[in-house]
């Protein structure tokens, strides 16, 4: 089955600055993708080539097996959904949905039936008189995906649609956005630096930085086996510890000599001799208390800082000489000073190449 969108050794150049090089990408048809990076990683210049809205400096670009490298944006069969909602101000909802059609000359019964029809899928019937300084932020982006949705086309490109929203709002929209996709079953991109959109939205996340994907798999995957030290760091909220050292036969051992047995953890390839590596914890697999008891590697240390989060507690403390973040169950006593054990199972970790910083 051919991909709904192939991206072929795409190069974007800004003057002497490469901002895309040499990128591949395929999307299946239906999938749902999400371009995941810091700004400046260049997911929205990846995004606005696919749209048509930059002219690329090397590369091909085919959506449904068609070369659409130097169509026009309205030539590629493709929705889109800016930040900006982009709504005409002097026009109601419904004028705004029907514009793009009424340009393009068809007939006004179809005009009708395809604004009906994408603002009952968004629950938008009740504002169609309403102009859009009458609408809530979150009203107004749903009118912007509507207007990309009465185009009917097989592919949509979402630029970080939900940033301007407040954090209900952005909650409530991307369950809204899901529930669209898996209504329509388009190709879906999506550009985000949030990593629970991600998360929570994509069928496979590409992480990118400095224009290239460092990987590209499902949320599962990327969460519990990032392919290097980027990603690692990148996904996840707080973020992953990290505790530098090396790798001796099957043991780790941190700077400070903390041993923490490795034999248990399925490496991707051999390591040899004495391998400088850092391991990497998240802090939701670090146990505290009775919990640790009985785990391949515990110790005791005392927590410097207690933040409570309502369902779950996070706590700071020390181990093998880094300042480790972890989460318990709001339910554990924790305090500031307190003496716990605390523990993990390293076959849970991910060990990197301390030079390379690739996954081992």
């Amino acid at each position: 089955m051919q991909p709904s969108v192939s991206i072929r050794d795409l190069s974007l150049n800004f003057g002497n600055v490469k901002v895309l090089e040499h990128l591949n990408l395929d999307i299946a048809q239906g999938e749902f993708i999400v371009l995941l990076g810091p700004s400046g990683c260049g997911k929205s210049t990846l995004l606005n080539c696919v749209a048509g809205l930059l002219d690329v400096s090397d590369g091909q670009i085919f959506i449904n097996g068609k070369n659409v490298t130097w169509l026009e944006p309205k030539d590629r069969g493709i929705g889109m959904v800016f930040q900006s909602y982009a709504l005409y101000p002097q026009m109601s909802v419904e004028k705004n949905l029907s514009f793009g059609l009424r340009v393009a000359g068809m007939p006004k019964d179809e005009i009708n039936r395809r604004v009906q029809r994408a603002a009952e899928i968004l629950q938008i019937q009740p504002l169609l008189q309403r102009k859009p300084a009458n609408l809530s932020g979150g009203q107004r982006q749903r009118v912007a995906i509507g207007r990309a949705l009465v185009r009917d086309v097989d592919v949509f490109l979402f630029d970080e649609p939900l940033s301007n929203l407040d954090a209900k709002l952005r909650s409530d929209l991307r369950v809204e956005i899901k529930r669209l996709h898996q209504r329509l079953k388009n190709t879906m991109i999506y550009v985000t630096h949030d990593q629970i959109e991600a998360l929570t939205l994509a069928d496979r996340i590409a992480i990118m930085k400095n224009g290239v994907i460092q990987q590209l798999a499902d949320p599962h995957t990327i969460y519990n086996k990032p392919v290097n030290l980027y990603v690692a760091g990148f996904i996840g909220s707080p973020s992953m510890n990290f505790i530098d050292g090396r790798i001796e036969g099957s043991d780790f051992i941190a700077e400070d000599g903390t041993r923490v047995p490795v034999a248990a953890y399925e490496f991707a390839g051999k390591t040899s001799g004495a391998t400088k590596a850092v391991l990497g914890v998240r802090p939701e697999h670090i146990a505290v208390g009775e919990a640790a008891a009985g785990l391949p590697f515990t110790t005791e240390t005392e927590i410097e800082i207690v933040e409570p989060m309502g369902s779950d507690t996070l706590a700071w403390t020390t181990i093998a000489g880094k300042s480790v973040t972890f989460r318990a169950d709001s339910d554990i006593p924790l305090q500031a000073g307190q003496k716990v054990l605390v523990g993990f199972d390293p076959a849970r970790g991910s060990f990197f190449d301390a030079e390379s910083t690739n996954r081992l």
